[in-house]
Order: C-alpha cells, then sequence, then structure tokens
C-alpha cells in the first residue's frame, strides 16, 4: 500500500480505534492486501508537535527493537505516520480514561531469565537512542510493547525524545512519575543522558519487581528487597542508576548497560533479535 502516494486511510475503515489518548494523537489500526498498519495522526497542536519530534526520531534512530514508521504522509494539519502492526501487548495502556496494568502484572510474573532478556533489548535500542545525540522523554511502561507468544519486546510511541542535552524551559516534561528523574521537574535543569539514565534505572526496577498483588502489604513499591525478583548485584546497578544528584547516576547509557551487563548472564549480555 503505497501511503506516501493516496491520501491518509480513513478512520472509518479501521478495525480498531484508539481515540481515548491524551497525547493529542488519534491512531487506527487498518489492513491493506493481507497486511495490518498502525496510522497514527494529530488532532490538537500539541500532538501535532509530537508528531513531527517523532519524524526527528526516527530519522536519527534505527534499532530491531523500536518500532519505526514506513511511512510518513505530510498534510496541512502535520506529518501522519504509519507503522507496520506489530503483535504484542502494550504493558501500560494508558488512556484518558485511566490506566491498565494487567500487563505489566502478567509480564512481572514471567520466569526471570525471559525477563532479563526484554530488560536488555529496552537498554540496548537506547543505546542507539545515546549514540543518535537524544535523551529520553516520556519513557515509561506505556512505550513496551510485549509480544508474550513470542516472547519479545518492543519499544513505540517514543515521540518525546528529543537531543540532548537540553535546559527545561518548562516548571516539568511528560511523563510518568514511577519513572522521571527529578530534574525532569525543575525549571531551569539540565536534561541530558544521565537523566535517561535514571528512566532506564526505573524501568528496569519496575518490569524485574515483583506483581502488586505478590508482595507483602508493607512492601513500599519503590525500594522494598522483598518486592525485587532480581540479584543483589542487578539491585545495586539500579540504585546507582536511580540516585537524586545526576551526578551520582551513571555518566552515560553505554555505563549503565555495561554495568548491567556484567551483573546480568543474558545470554553472553547481547541483545538477541
Amino acid at each position: 500500500m503505497a501511503f506516501g502516494r493516496m491520501p491518509v486511510p480513513p478512520v472509518e475503515s479501521a478495525f480498531v480505534v484508539f481515540d481515548a489518548q491524551d497525547s493529542g494523537c488519534l491512531s487506527y489500526g487498518v489492513e491493506e492486501a493481507g497486511r495490518r498498519w498502525l496510522v497514527k495522526t494529530a488532532t490538537t497542536v500539541e500532538g501535532r508537535a509530537s508528531l513531527d519530534r517523532a519524524v526527528a526520531v526516527h530519522a536519527a534512530v534505527s534499532h530491531p527493537a523500536i518500532v519505526r514508521p514506513t511511512w510518513t504522509i505530510h498534510g496541512t494539519a502535520g506529518p501522519t505516520l504509519v507503522y507496520p502492526w506489530c503483535d504484542g501487548t502494550v504493558l501500560n495502556h494508558a488512556t484518558a480514561h485511566g490506566t491498565d496494568r494487567s500487563a505489566l502484572t502478567r509480564f512481572q510474573r514471567l520466569p526471570v531469565p525471559q525477563v532479563e532478556v526484554a530488560l536488555d533489548a529496552i537498554l540496548d535500542a537506547h543505546l542507539a537512542v545515546s549514540a543518535a545525540g537524544l535523551v529520553a522523554v516520556d519513557l515509561y511502561d506505556g512505550c513496551f510493547l510485549y509480544d508474550f507468544a513470542a516472547n519479545r519486546m518492543r519499544l513505540i510511541d517514543l515521540d518525546e525524545y528529543r537531543r540532548g542535552p537540553f535546559v527545561l524551559a518548562a516548571d516539568r516534561l511528560p511523563g510518568s512519575r514511577r519513572y522521571m528523574a527529578p530534574e525532569e521537574f525543575t525549571r531551569g535543569a539540565i536534561i541530558d543522558e544521565r537523566t535517561t539514565v535514571h528512566n532506564l534505572g526505573r524501568a528496569l526496577h519496575h518490569l524485574l519487581d515483583s506483581p502488586a498483588d505478590l508482595r507483602f502489604p508493607q512492601d513500599d513499591r519503590r525500594s522494598s528487597p522483598q518486592a525485587w525478583r532480581g540479584s543483589s548485584d542487578q539491585r545495586r546497578v539500579v540504585e546507582r542508576a536511580t540516585r537524586q544528584p545526576p551526578d551520582a547516576r551513571y555518566p552515560g547509557v553505554s555505563a549503565l548497560v555495561r554495568a548491567w551487563r556484567l551483573a546480568t548472564p543474558v545470554e553472553g549480555g547481547a541483545f538477541v533479535i
């Protein structure tokens, strides 16, 4: 389907519509000649700016774990991105009406070695992000698309990533408080790779944590050793990555990934397709 040479497929032809987003975008799935696609278009000015950033991100970064658009259709309302449809379940399905983290709970019940392979895919993808000079913004479990049948992790909706370092000119960045670093709430703060390190450290923590229904009531989700499913070496890596002062964290993504792989025997410590 040559989307680049024809109008955007109408939402009326969709087999599924995601219209309760709070991102200012509308996404929907269409099928043509036996293939499925995800169409993402803006409905607000903020959504258009987000898709403009997404175009720049995918022009700069390519990695097997990052789902990137096959076509970009430029129009008067901004770009429309057409992605290949990928099987899987978003670990946190967040909408304007609330969140559904049932897939996250299911993921947290997987065998630890299987989770570690998925985590390595996330880290490896961010080596490519770092190499492109980008920093993570709005990274959370809603960006993680996991195919439980194929045991494969993919990253989606990295639309807020941007070139760094940069100085925060607003009161806060978009994102989930469960993942965000302290500087993302401080106007005038420097946002750089150490911010990405914090975001990734929180991802490692949440995804290798125990499901909420299997923890003791007194366990605190952010810090309880009893809730942690990983090793003590892995926990020390997470602790350093998520320290409050940026200078106390790993200096960059590559240093974090190196430390994590030393603590984690995932098929030789390398990302595997």
